[in-house]
């Protein structure tokens, strides 16, 4: 069984996921933190639960999901693993948190470890994540679905009654309608984890969410 905890991070109120089993190795999800106490509180949470991680994963490249990952990769050594569609935006964060939040960076932050495709496996303990390519918030928008634990990991992709926002560079329409319909082939008792606000499951999201049919 796995253990999932969330983090509610900076000033966009982005949601972090620490994932781990009973072997005590974990990943971390879209690590968003910004403020001291937020870097804080994920480096708390592995070190009292006595956790390894072992992959940082990143959803997709947008500086309200990656302001934390300089604070992970100089406690553990571990790089961003992100489609290679969305490393351009890993490598300007500072360009976009200017854009954004109108704060200029001064961290250092790590370049991309390795770069994920759809279908890829991810190990962690007695788990596996399978990596979905889902476009249209932006190129290289990913899903982590752990089949056995029916949960996805949706990213800015699907919310709770909503989608990811297409207006940004590199998001489209229709290929983010394109992927919520493969989204929607997987059981209504799937739960969705998404990169802000409450969970959901398919379920829930095929009767309730505009955006979303089989």
């Amino acid at each position: 069984m796995i253990r999932i905890e969330r983090f509610v991070c900076n000033m966009l109120q982005e949601n972090c996921y620490v994932v781990s089993d009973d072997s005590k190795e974990c990943v971390i999800i879209d690590c968003g933190a910004w403020y001291e106490e937020e870097r804080k509180a994920v480096k708390d949470y592995i070190l009292r639960n006595d956790l390894t991680p072992i992959h940082l994963l990143c959803t997709h490249g947008h500086v309200d999901h990656n302001f934390g990952i300089d604070t992970i990769h100089d406690a553990y050594g571990l790089c961003p693993e992100i489609h290679e569609q969305d490393a351009d935006l890993l490598n300007h964060l500072s360009d976009q948190a200017v854009q954004f939040t109108g704060y200029r960076l001064s961290n250092t932050y790590p370049a991309a470890g390795n770069y994920l495709s759809d279908g890829d496996e991810i190990a962690f303990g007695s788990h596996t994540l399978h990596v979905i390519h889902t476009p249209g918030h932006s190129r290289g928008s990913v899903c982590f679905h752990i089949a056995d634990e029916h949960t996805l990991f949706s990213g800015d992709t699907l919310f709770r009654q909503s989608i990811g926002r297409t207006d940004f560079e590199g998001g489209s329409m229709m290929q983010i309608i394109q992927s919520l319909r493969l989204l929607a082939q997987l059981p209504d008792e799937t739960i969705i984890l998404s990169g802000h606000g409450p969970q959901s499951t398919m379920g829930d999201e095929l009767r309730m969410n505009p955006f979303l049919d089989r």
